[in-house]
């Protein structure tokens, strides 16, 4: 009885409140007695979307499955055999141990990420942030990692934008977890283009030596969970993951909210 109730409830609140598209700002209707209850990377995505977002822009969102490099994520084109490490991370130094991604960098992902950043669209942090976490959990285990670390912003672009995006995906649910997280050890020392501007070769040459590490000790033999929104190159997470492995990190894994599916 309490459930039928709670539905009639909500059925109601949504007739005389429709839920509003936090993307596209459509009105549309939801029905919560949808909501799934398998393990399929389809319904948790739409758990966590069916309250924020239409279904147009929900079928826009790319979850990231295998197979995929196995090293950096990058998903491949072909959508048949197994993960396995990419071309570019066989030749390439890599500073970090692995990299995993909620979803492609593109559509409704790509749009709702846009908004938080540049559009100061506060609401999208909680859905986002619950994308991060879904990654987190299927990835790794609490007990897996000692600290996680938000990739900073320099002060004049925290000041412009008023936030660090990379912060909000994980502040809540870290707390909730109790897994320690960092904001404040890792920083910018000095002011470098957008990396969006840059082609490939630009981004590397811009993010180099641009991090430090405030007390270095404080990383030594931790394990790392380095957060971003979006892995494009990779440039600006292998640049903090080699700062922080100098400082005697065990390792640093990479956790971001989307991948770009070509580099």
């Amino acid at each position: 009885m309490p459930s039928f109730l709670q539905s009639l409830s909500q059925t109601v609140l949504n007739a005389i409140f429709p839920p509003r598209c936090l993307i596209c700002s459509a009105f549309y209707d939801h029905d919560h007695g949808q909501a799934s209850t398998g393990p399929d990377v389809s319904n948790l995505l739409a758990d966590h979307t069916a309250s924020y977002f239409c279904k147009s822009c929900r079928e826009g969102i790319i979850p990231i499955t295998s197979p995929f490099c196995s090293k950096c994520g990058l998903p491949f084109v072909s959508r048949q055999g197994e993960s396995h490490t990419c071309s570019e991370c066989l030749l390439e130094k890599r500073y970090f141990r692995k990299a995993r991604a909620f979803g492609v960098y593109d559509g409704g992902l790509m749009e709702a990420i846009h908004l938080l950043k540049y559009g100061k669209k506060s609401s999208l942090a909680m859905p986002l942030s619950a994308f991060a976490r879904e990654t987190f959990f299927q990835f790794w285990d609490v007990n897996d990692i000692d600290l996680i670390v938000p990739v900073p912003l320099h002060v004049k672009r925290l000041r412009e934008r008023g936030f660090n995006q990379a912060l909000i995906l994980i502040r809540r649910w870290a707390k909730q977890e109790r897994i320690p997280f960092d904001g404040l050890t890792l920083y910018r020392n000095r002011y470098t283009e957008p990396q969006a501007t840059l082609n490939r070769i630009e981004r590397w040459k811009n993010i180099k030596g641009a991090f430090s590490l405030r007390h270095p000790g404080r990383i030594k033999g931790y394990k790392v969970l380095l957060v971003d929104d979006v892995y494009t190159t990779g440039a600006t997470v292998n640049e903090c993951a080699r700062v922080l492995m100098k400082a005697g990190a065990e390792f640093v894994d990479i956790l971001t909210l989307a991948r770009a599916a070509v580099a």
